[in-house]
């Protein structure tokens, strides 16, 4: 329904809206209603005044009810009365159709020209309905699942309301003392950037002005999970190749799958904080990338640039931001209180202020709010959409999917179905909570599946027992505040002890709190935290049959599990089906697939750690009788489990490696490979190929990920697979960002993770 400010609007700018068709943009093909939405911009930006201008700028928090009573003073007074001054473009964390509408109700009827807003959130992985942290999610290597989480995220999202997420994380991490990486896709580039493409497409859809999708953002531009030390917000410090090789690709492919937003860091690069990066906003993004769509800076970053020692003051942090290149301001509140007077006294071209308005509006009406502000707040849908038993059964499939097999000795799972004393121990064994994970700001507390309920739940005869063991945590666990970890008091320790001594088999469910890894949660030990270390060791005394479930948000050191414990099996924090998904992995009526995408290590001293490092010129395998060589003194180079690791209830053996070089003919490598489910059980496999170029101009590492490929096979079926190398495969950016394609001698290899050994040679 057309509210009247906005139907003003529209005859004033004397142009007919139509409904606008999919991927609106200049990567869409669709030039006409591109130059549709060009003119309504510029016609619009013709009208407006300089504050009205930098209002579409700025961004205000609103953690708040806006169907209440209008505040009288304060800074919420403000927010309100900017509103009707039109002096917002944006608003974050406001959500529900009555809330929503209540502050559109303000932007659109109560300003002069009745501008709608948009309405941002962290949808990471799912609103109500959660699906696996992101990190886990990619563990599944499913694209397609990958995909389907996010458009079930978005769908959810968008009828409280919400037009616009705050998410994929796209930043590679190769530091697992970073809380952030269970918000990305993990260490590898190339995995990382199809997950980019699939998130970016789950969220905005074919079509973005459907009310059923949102607007994505990759974040967080650039090279913010290179923290030093794994302690976020931290330096990063790293050269061109690592910059335009691992760090870029899958902002790049977010992008080439038409992102209309990107957010900038909070982090420095070469010495300059990422909010006030002209060569990574300006230079790459905007010039050589061609990105149409707006930044947005992450929460107070520009103001933040103060402390980093980058501006002197706000005035000056408003500046060196919207020169470098970021668009709107995220709660520094210094676009519109300070951009207005560096316009007038001629520090600030007008013409970027323009720019910045330009891409604003674009999404505003790509997304179709123009022609209807209101579209996302619809009652009716919120009630029928939120918590829907489809994406309930959705996301068990997507969790099922996550859950890696590190090792399973002596074939202790699958669990019997009849028959068995099973016990189930430890102090996540029967939270709702914590298996939500972190960045889950819209769900409840209390609305996971624990693994006890699960296992009650589920279709079998065997005796179920529980006993707790110990707490993890003592405080009640808030978004904004630090855990209390229990770390002395074992007086659980005796009833899980007798528990375990009476059962057949354990399942003991430990790991971290799903607040224990996320933004501003970097840790320096990665082990079980608290009492669980000692809680492992003296039930495994007692009763040698263990499965250890580990609900964790990044790479745990589980060295002493790892040589002891006949099977483990990394549970992730795998949302609201968390339970149930254990529950049927375990029982064997999904046999597991995943695979990892962050290498897990032996010891935190060897962080950062990823498969594909560089060799140097001692390298970490050394020649014979060689003294001074790459290497601790007191630890293996070698993870615990590498990239690409994980297990199934039966076993595949690769075979029959072919290369067929036609690179001079057609400009590509046909591999061959022969897989064959050697054990009794069908299962998928994940075949991965990985290449290394022997010399190059630019140093390569030892191996990289160019391609997978997911297959069913049943007991003794063998199938051939087929991949192609091109020159996007063979390729790399040289230092000056240029993709160079260089003659040489590459070496394959393919196989079920990053260790493979099948290989062969060819040269192009």
């Amino acid at each position: 329904m057309r509210m009247k400010k906005l139907n003003s609007y529209i005859l004033l700018i004397s142009i007919s809206f139509i409904t606008l068709g999919c991927n609106s943009t200049k990567n869409s093909g669709n030039n006409e209603l591109v130059d549709e939405i060009d003119i309504k911009v510029e016609e619009l930006i013709k009208e407006m005044t300089l504050d009205e201008k930098i209002g579409q700028m700025n961004q205000y928090n609103g953690f708040m009810d806006f169907t209440g009573p209008t505040p009288q003073n304060g800074f919420e007074a403000v927010k309100y009365e900017n509103i009707r001054k039109g002096l917002v473009g944006a608003m974050l964390n406001v959500h529900g159709v009555e809330n929503v509408r209540a502050v559109q109700k303000i932007a659109v009827e109560e300003t002069r020209l009745g501008i709608p807003l948009l309405f941002g959130f962290d949808v990471i992985h799912g609103f109500k309905t959660i699906s696996p942290i992101p990190l886990a999610e990619a563990a599944s290597w499913d694209l397609e699942a990958i995909k389907k989480s996010a458009q079930i995220a978005a769908e959810e999202a968008s009828a409280a309301g919400i037009n616009w997420t705050f998410a994929p994380m796209v930043d590679i991490s190769r530091d697992a003392r970073w809380g952030r990486v269970m918000e990305g896709a993990g260490e590898d580039p190339y995995l990382g950037s199809l997950i980019a493409k699939a998130r970016v497409e789950g969220f905005q859809g074919v079509d973005l002005t459907s009310e059923k999708t949102l607007a994505a953002c990759a974040k967080h531009f650039a090279a913010y999970g290179f923290a030093e030390a794994g302690r976020d917000y931290n330096t990063a410090d790293l050269g061109t190749s690592t910059l335009y090789n691992t760090v870029l690709p899958p902002f790049k492919a977010a992008l080439e799958s038409d992102v209309k937003t990107f957010m900038n860091g909070f982090n420095i690069l070469n010495g300059i904080p990422s909010t006030g990066d002209a060569f990574l906003q300006r230079d790459i993004l905007k010039g050589k990338w061609e990105f149409d769509g707006f930044v947005v800076s992450d929460w107070g970053s520009i103001t933040e640039m103060i402390p980093h020692g980058f501006a002197k003051d706000g005035k000056e942090a408003a500046k060196l931001a919207i020169l470098a290149g970021s668009d709107m301001d995220m709660e520094s509140y210094l676009y519109v209180t300070k951009l207005a007077e560096l316009v007038k006294n001629g520090e600030v071209d007008e013409a970027l202020i323009d720019d910045a308005v330009r891409r604003i509006l674009r999404v505003k009406f790509e997304l179709g709010l123009f022609d209807d502000p209101y579209k996302y707040c619809d009652l009716e849908r919120e009630t029928a959409t939120i918590g829907k038993q489809s994406f309930h059964d959705e996301v068990l499939e997507i969790a099922k999917k996550s859950i890696v097999l590190l090792k399973n000795e002596n074939n202790l799972l699958p669990l019997q179905k009849s028959g068995q004393k099973i016990a189930v121990i430890g102090p996540l064994a029967a939270d709702k909570t914590s298996p939500l994970g972190s960045w889950r700001i819209g769900a409840d507390d209390e609305t996971a599946v624990s693994v006890l309920e699960g296992f009650k739940k589920y279709n079998s005869t065997n005796q179920i027992s529980y006993a707790k063991g110990a707490d993890l945590i003592l405080n009640k666990p808030l978004f904004t505040t630090e855990l209390e970890i229990n770390t002395s008091d074992t007086s659980g320790f005796g009833e899980a002890i007798q528990t375990a001594k009476n059962a057949d088999v354990i399942v003991m469910v430990l790991g971290e709190h799903g607040f224990q890894s996320g933004e501003g949660r970097s840790r320096t030990n990665l082990d079980l935290p608290g009492v669980q270390q000692q809680l492992l060791e003296e039930v495994y005394n007692v009763n040698k049959n263990v499965v250890l479930v580990l609900q964790n948000g990044r790479p745990l050191t589980i060295n002493w599990a790892s040589e002891n414990i006949p099977s483990i099996v990394v549970g992730w924090h795998l949302g609201t089906q968390s339970g149930n998904a254990l529950a049927q992995v375990l029982y064997g009526d999904y046999n597991p697939s995943g695979k990892l995408p962050m290498t897990f290590p032996r010891n935190v001293g060897q962080l950062p750690l990823y498969y594909n490092y560089y060799n140097t010129g001692r390298p970490v395998e050394p020649a014979p009788n060689q003294v001074f060589w790459s290497h601790y003194i007191d630890e293996s180079n070698d993870p615990l489990y590498p990239f690409g690791y994980g297990l199934s209830y039966t076993s595949f053996e690769y075979d029959q490696l072919e290369v067929t070089n036609k690179f001079s003919e057609n400009n590509v490598v046909e591999i061959l490979i022969t897989v064959k489910n050697t054990g009794n059980t069908s299962g998928k496999e994940t075949a991965q190929l990985y290449i290394k170029d022997l010399y190059s101009s630019v140093v390569k590492p030892v191996r990289a990920l160019k391609g997978f490929q997911q297959i069913e096979l049943e007991p003794g079926e063998t199938r051939t697979l087929q991949f192609l190398l091109t020159e996007q495969e063979l390729g790399f950016y040289d230092n000056s960002g240029n993709w160079v394609v260089e003659p040489g001698t590459f070496e394959v290899f393919v196989g079920g993770n990053s260790k493979a050994i099948l290989s062969k040679q060819f040269e192009i």
